[in-house]
């Protein structure tokens, strides 16, 4: 069956708007009954021109600003009711190449949901947040394809784990899910392989990436409805043409950026060049003034 490559955001918009979908992908990293969600796509339109900016941020920021194609960059906020009833929200992000800025735009975008309130029956209530990494490159420390990061409670006094949580701490820390899709192998056994395998980065069926053949067994009803979704944004027109304009739009600014990452690092070196010079020359005057001074 050929599918559309889900690391893509309109692609993977497709799949969050399945209920069905969403409990499964959730559930299956947490490895938690998702009893109800709700999704909200935190969209950002891009278009932009390169021009000198101070740094990369502010650089990539013009060019979003004036870029001739538009393009979608979302972030999911996923609000979950577990099995035990217990409330979450989860952000999930894509981030397909790897550029120096994306680390601190996690961290500002993960700032910025502390900082805000949810509502639950009407109600201001504040989550604790679970965060899902969806990576489109590879972490060189880690071989694994999909890790949790999580959090333990040490009594730092009788050197013990407790199992005992607290509300207050739950809602200043949280876990975090990162998933490697370049590492993601065609092992298909447990629930959790099933699901990555839709993610698995092989078997294009050309040198765009965009569409691929899956060739796995549908035994679980789950990845038959998420193949069946990519399957139809896969060999549609119209929802092709939105990926090559991600896709070109991405390239495009990838290209610029790493161009005045180059020009930035030029200048970088030039700058201290021109600081050696300098402090060659300090040291040469306090030298001649050294000599001065023992002359009289």
């Amino acid at each position: 069956m050929i599918i559309a490559n889900p690391i893509y955001d309109v692609v993977f918009k497709r799949l969050m708007e399945n209920e069905k979908v969403v409990k499964f992908f959730i559930g299956t990293l947490l490895e938690q009954e998702i009893v109800a969600v709700e999704v909200k796509p935190q969209e950002y339109t891009y278009k932009g021109e390169l021009e000198t900016a101070k740094g990369i941020q502010e650089a990539e920021e013009r060019i979003r600003e004036r870029f001739s194609i538009w393009v979608y960059r979302l972030d999911f906020i996923a609000t979950v009711k577990t099995g035990t009833g217990e409330y979450k929200k989860v952000l999930i992000e894509i981030q397909k190449a790897k550029n120096p800025i994306d680390l601190m735009r996690f961290r500002n975008y993960l700032a910025e949901q502390y900082k805000k309130e949810d509502k639950i029956n009407n109600t201001n209530v504040v989550l604790p947040i679970t965060t899902i990494y969806i990576l489109g490159f590879t972490l060189p420390e880690i071989e694994s394809p999909c890790i949790r990061v999580e959090r333990n409670y040490i009594d730092l006094i009788n050197k013990t784990i407790l199992s005992q949580k607290s509300e207050f701490v739950e809602k200043l820390t949280h876990d975090c899910f990162v998933v490697q899709v370049e590492r993601i192998t065609d092992r298909y056994q447990t629930r959790l392989d099933k699901l990555l395998s839709v993610f698995e980065q092989r078997n294009f069926t050309d040198d765009k990436e965009i569409t691929k053949n899956f060739n796995h067994d549908l035994d679980l009803e789950e990845v038959k409805t998420i193949t069946e979704i990519l399957h139809y944004v896969g060999t549609d027109p119209q929802e092709r043409k939105q990926i090559e304009i991600e896709q070109e739009a991405r390239r495009t600014i990838d290209a610029m950026l790493q161009d005045y990452q180059e020009k930035l690092a030029e200048k970088d070196k030039v700058l201290n060049e021109q600081q050696q010079t300098i402090n060659e020359k300090d040291k040469l005057i306090e030298e001649l003034l050294k000599k001065l001074n023992e002359q009289k």
